[in-house]
């Protein structure tokens, strides 16, 4: 079966084409950078304009790399997301399947990083704890099998991304915050300043970030902002946030006897964690399995992936289509 995924959630136009006997065959992504970056953030309306913009051109480009343009589905993203985003990938995607004739299947944005791993040559086998964290996401999901999620823990305020980016914003280093804060935190000093690890100090798998975000600007309105002070600010940032995900998923991986982490989402390209985890999976004897980096971020072939897990599986959406801007990844249905 031969899959095109779409993924327009939120600042990037991903497209793909999986093949079930041969893997993925093609993908691109757009990426909408000097958009938004002047912004500070994701401005939804430009987000849907740039979608509209280039959806078209790419999907005929990766149809044409793939070897040619016949496809046994479609699949895209309906949610979680930004709507104005998510309606032109549905739109397009669903338009697309019936002009074809071929069945459609709309993808769980989380999901879609959830099984994002599975695209490489050295896969998780269920079960598994999944660790997925994002702009808009911080989840410790219990994984038995496709759509058989147990949410754990979730963010009480900020996802972890989010407070990235305005930490970064803070600091004056460019959007996203993920990449800038890393790159500024290798000349940091790491015994100049110390952050809280938020919750960690109480049972539970929940997350919070916002009090890293007001801790960094309680130490920033005291301090002259240079490179070093930015650099420093960095480092300590960085150094609980991560601090924070790995005491989460140690104390999740031993009450609930996993012995396989999966991350995914844009913060698991993040070189230090990665890092650490690492050294940690060694020392405690669990596996460990991310996708490349360039999967960690939205992109189109998680999605083509989870429409082929879908379609395979019977999935088959009606002519008419939504989106589910807020949609519980538990809310999914198992298939075998």
């Amino acid at each position: 079966m031969r899959v095109l995924g779409i993924e327009t959630s939120c600042d990037d136009t991903g497209v793909a084409v999986y093949d079930s006997d041969r893997g993925l065959l093609a993908h691109k992504l757009a990426s909408q950078l000097q958009t938004h970056g002047p912004y500070g953030g994701v401005v939804p309306e430009l987000a849907a304009r740039d979608h509209i913009r280039v959806l078209n051109p790419l999907v005929s480009l990766v149809l044409d790399e793939s070897g040619g343009r016949h496809v046994d589905g479609v699949a895209y993203t309906v949610g979680p997301g930004l709507a104005s985003a998510l309606l032109v990938g549905a739109a397009f995607g669903r338009a697309l399947a019936f002009g074809w004739g071929v069945p459609a299947a709309g993808i769980h944005h989380m999901e879609g990083h959830l099984l994002a791993p599975m695209l490489e040559e050295d896969r998780p086998e269920f079960p598994f704890l999944a660790l997925l964290v994002s702009g808009g996401h911080s989840l410790l999901v219990d994984v038995q099998g496709i759509g058989l999620y147990q949410l754990l823990g979730t963010t009480r305020d900020d996802a972890v991304g989010e407070a990235f980016d305005k930490t970064a914003k803070l600091l004056g280093l460019s959007y996203p915050g993920g990449p800038a804060i890393a790159q500024a935190a290798q000349k940091g000093n790491p015994d100049r300043f110390h952050f809280p690890r938020p919750m960690t100090n109480r049972p539970g798998f929940d997350f919070s970030f916002s009090g890293l975000k007001t801790y960094a600007r309680n130490i920033v309105e005291g301090l002259e902002l240079n490179d070093q002070t930015v650099a420093d600010v960095a480092w300590a940032f960085q150094d609980a946030a991560i601090d924070t995900l790995i005491i989460k998923s140690l104390r999740a991986l031993d009450a609930h006897r996993h012995q396989c982490l999966v991350i995914g989402g844009g913060v698991g390209a993040n070189i230090e964690l990665r890092r650490r985890l690492g050294s940690l999976a060694k020392s405690h004897g669990f596996s460990l399995y991310y996708p490349r980096s360039q999967f960690c971020t939205d992109n189109g072939a998680m999605i083509a992936y989870a429409g082929w897990i879908r379609l395979k599986g019977g999935q088959r959406d009606r002519l008419g289509f939504s989106v589910r801007p807020r949609w519980p990844l538990t809310d999914l249905a198992p298939i075998a």
